[in-house]
């Protein structure tokens, strides 16, 4: 089974890649763990550093746990949302876990919702945790 984890690297980071671990019964079991960011003129070099070292630290994580596991950073230009339903698809990934934050409807109005639109358009189960 191939686990896909939407990662940022903050703190719900880490109950994500320990939920994605349980998940991950057999040595053929597979987590791969993805940040995504904007890319172009849009992403800081130190926020991709950022996310460098954050997506090292949650494979080191895995590795502890015994968990086979890849790290990815897609900067292509996509929303979030898109690149995580995106990468699903292109490596069957049978499994999407991500954070979900509590957001007004006018919040997910005006700025989106990351894990609505992974939820509406992934094809596979996603696992939410808040």
């Amino acid at each position: 089974m191939k686990i896909l984890v939407g990662y940022r690297g903050v703190n719900v980071g880490k109950d994500l890649l320990k939920e994605a671990a349980k998940r991950a019964r057999t040595g053929d079991d597979e987590v791969h763990v993805v940040t995504s960011m904007f890319g172009g003129g849009m992403t800081e070099e130190e926020k991709i550093r950022e996310a460098e070292e954050n997506l090292v630290k949650a494979g080191q994580f895995l590795d502890e746990q015994g968990v086979k596991n890849e790290t990815h950073l897609l900067i292509r230009g996509s929303t979030p949302g898109e690149d995580l339903v995106q990468y699903a698809r292109e490596n069957g990934c049978d499994e999407i876990i991500l954070a979900v934050k509590s957001r007004s409807k006018v919040g997910k109005l005006i700025f989106g919702s990351t894990a609505q639109y992974v939820i509406l358009k992934a094809d596979c189960p996603v696992v939410s945790i808040r």
